[in-house]
């Protein structure tokens, strides 16, 4: 049964590695989005200015995509569920941007789902990257 997860378990590993890791960059260039938009009216009351909050968030956003993509992934999967639903409350506080917050929570769930099949041993072996599983292809398997 695990072994049928394991496509899944690459699917969202993958997606939400590189998501969690190309928002975080894109903090740093705004190309995506106009991210000091989304800040809640709250953040106004922190000694940062706007743009100086987005590139913590940032980082954080590329640490824990890395985390994820890099074998960290139980970790990282459980940070990226809590951090999805921080947003998700900061985007509601905002007034606006209802749909996005929603669709937050869904990645949230997506990630904790990550974070759970990674440990009922879904997926790689711990610390196993992408490199590594297609590499060591898959015994026991006709070519066909």
């Amino acid at each position: 049964m695990i072994s049928r997860l394991t496509t899944p378990w690459w699917a969202l590993r993958i997606a939400l590695g590189a998501m969690a890791f190309l928002a975080g960059l894109d903090k740093f260039f705004n190309l995506l989005a106009d991210w000091p938009a989304y800040l809640s009216p709250l953040a106004a009351y922190l000694p940062l200015s706007s743009s100086s909050l987005m590139h913590i968030v940032g980082v954080v956003e590329a640490v824990v995509g890395l985390a994820i993509l890099t074998g960290y992934t139980t970790l990282g999967g459980y940070v990226a569920a809590v951090w999805l639903v921080a947003i998700a409350v900061n985007l509601v506080t905002t007034g606006r941007y209802f749909d996005v917050a929603v669709r937050d929570v869904v990645l949230a769930v997506a990630a904790f789902t990550l974070a759970k099949l990674t440990e009922a041993g879904a997926g790689a072996s711990a610390g196993a990257t992408l490199v590594d599983a297609t590499a060591a292809g898959r015994p026991g398997r006709n070519a066909a």
